[in-house]
């Protein structure tokens, strides 16, 4: 068994595809109109039609996915220019700021209310 990849479900495909695209830099491996893969591994999946798929209906709630219980983690070799891209555009968790392991992130809230973290690439070596 191996672990594939994370799948958030998201409200509205469209503008989440659109903000992991454009503004997180990603690029997209397959369209599939409601799941998006991207060349990272990471997918989205319009959360209705994946709660058709899984439990056969739709949750009647128009609530954001996002419960701040998952951290989506990415990484980039510069965080300060990710940054200056990414944040005039979310609502901010915090600003860059560097951890007590060492290591820069930043971290804010995508479309859906899912938690994002961006940090610099951790090198072989560093502790986490």
């Amino acid at each position: 068994m191996r672990f594939v990849n994370p799948m958030p479900f998201v409200r509205d495909i469209a503008r989440s595809k659109a903000f992991y695209e454009t503004r997180m830099g990603l690029r997209i491996v397959e369209d599939f109109g409601s799941f998006v893969l991207f060349e990272t591994g990471f997918a989205i999946h319009e959360g209705p039609a994946l709660e058709r798929t899984v439990w056969r209906q739709a949750s009647a709630t128009q609530e954001p996915y996002g419960r701040a219980n998952l951290l989506l983690y990415f990484e980039h070799e510069d965080v300060d220019a990710a940054f200056s891209a990414i944040a005039p555009h979310v609502t901010l968790i915090h600003p860059v700021e560097e951890q007590a392991w060492g290591q820069r992130v930043f971290r804010f809230y995508d479309p859906d209310g899912h938690a994002v973290e961006v940090g610099e690439p951790q090198r072989k070596g560093d502790t986490v």
